[in-house]
């Protein structure tokens, strides 16, 4: 064979090549999402799973009533509720929480409300105010209510009581809005709590008393968002 013969034959080789090399795909980048990606979890939301979303299962209000989050009652509704899960594991102890955003946050407690299940009745603390911060809790039983700062007794209906201690929380001059103005709530229905007694703000903490009846009852508290509140539930 001429050289013209071998010219041509590495000239089809090499064409041949060119067209293989453009059939390969190219490889998947390594920064996108494989079919295995997670996300955050959410920053809070009712451990027991017990409400529908976007509630915190809570029925009689002490202020306006609604006792609902994002929904009006239905005329004639009834002021309690029914969960939608098993009851959950708790005990008698103490359960403390740390407030976060101290000095920039300042929130005041605007509503209590209080709703009975299947298993438990649930107490909710609404706060709102400014900033970005969490409230902390002190919640415990105790043989005597009494007021901060004075010390004088309060009564409570209920054979236990169980002292909830809001930290983090602030006048409503510093919040921005108002308190809530209710002092004692006596829920229908209801198996556990007797009695909520609502007191008043004393130098960075707010207190109120839950009415417990026949004897100390395992309870639990968390926090819940958008809106901000506080829930002790005590199982029946």
């Amino acid at each position: 064979m001429g050289r013209a013969g071998h010219r041509t034959a590495l000239t089809v080789a090499a064409c041949a090549a060119l067209l293989l090399a453009g059939c390969t795909s190219a490889p998947q980048s390594s920064d996108e999402p494989g079919p295995g990606g997670s996300s955050p979890a959410p920053i809070a939301s009712d451990p027991g799973g017990s409400s529908p979303s976007g509630t915190d299962g809570s029925g009689e209000g002490g202020g306006d009533g609604s006792g609902d989050d994002g929904a009006e009652p239905e005329p004639g509704a009834s002021a309690t509720e029914t969960a939608r899960g098993p009851a959950f594991e708790a005990d008698t102890s103490p359960d403390t929480a740390e407030p976060t955003g101290e000095g920039e946050t300042f929130l005041s407690v605007t509503d209590v409300r209080v709703g009975a299940h299947d298993g438990y009745d649930r107490v909710v603390f609404d706060l709102d105010g400014t900033g970005s911060g969490r409230p902390g809790w002190r919640v415990e039983y105790v043989d005597q209510a009494s007021d901060d700062g004075s010390g004088d007794a309060v009564r409570v209906d209920g054979d236990a009581i169980l002292r909830v201690s809001l930290s983090g929380t602030a006048t409503p001059m510093d919040s921005g809005v108002d308190e809530f103005s209710g002092d004692r709530i006596e829920p229908s229905g209801t198996e556990s709590i007797d009695e909520i007694v609502y007191r008043y703000w004393f130098e960075g903490y707010t207190t109120a008393f839950i009415g417990v009846d026949e004897a100390e009852r395992p309870f639990r508290v968390f926090l819940l968002e958008d809106p901000l509140r506080v829930v002790v539930d005590v199982r029946h």
